[in-house]
Formats: structure tokens, C-alpha cells, sequence
């Protein structure tokens, strides 16, 4: 994944996410995905946007199975906003990009 979200894994999760100040989207996704592949742009997008202001990552489920069991993720793509490193937001499935939008500004306040 390139552009400004940032690859995360199981062992990064802690240091870049949960210690993380401000607040922080991570995109859960997979490869094999549908869904996950029409959010994808739309992620990238509001990194762009957001640059500076809301950290933007990515996790793989396959590949990181403890952080995505952690954090109940079941349904792909699951969107997970933490603030100050607490979870404070979840959002399952590929919705659009103003609600997207709706829940950064929320939790930017």
C-alpha cells in the first residue's frame, strides 16, 4: 500500500497506534477483500486530506491475526478510530466517503 497510510503489523500496532497522541484510523483489510479494495482509495484520500492532522494506517488481517482478534474485528473492512490510543469509533463496511468524514470530524473535536 503506498501513498500516506501507513503498513502496520501486530508488533507495530502498540508503538504506532495505542501510543500514538491525537487521533489515528486504522483501515482492517485483506487482499482478497472486494469491499476492501473500493474503500482502499477512498482511505488514501482522506490521508491526503487529513495530512497532519489524523494518522492514517492499514493492517492486514491475514498477516496480523492478534491485533485483529483483539479488537473483534470480524467483517472486513472494519475502520477502527482510536483517540490518544483508546478505541473510539468502528465502523464495518465500505461506506461512503462523507461518513468517513462525519466520524473524523466527531472525534477531531
Amino acid at each position: 500500500m503506498a501513498g500516506k497510510t501507513l503498513p502496520v503489523t501486530d508488533d507495530a500496532f502498540a508503538q504506532e497506534i495505542e501510543r500514538h497522541d491525537g487521533l489515528a484510523m486504522v483501515d482492517f483489510w485483506a487482499t482478497w477483500c472486494g469491499p476492501c479494495q473500493i474503500i482502499a482509495p477512498v482511505v488514501e484520500q482522506l490521508a491526503t486530506e487529513y495530512d497532519g492532522k489524523v494518522k492514517f494506517a492499514k493492517l492486514d488481517v491475514d498477516a496480523n491475526q492478534r491485533t485483529t482478534m483483539r479488537y473483534n474485528v470480524r467483517s472486513i473492512p472494519s475502520v477502527l478510530l482510536f483517540k490518544n490510543g483508546t478505541l473510539v469509533e468502528t465502523v464495518v463496511g465500505a461506506v461512503p466517503k462523507p461518513y468517513l468524514i462525519e466520524k473524523i470530524e466527531k472525534h477531531l473535536k
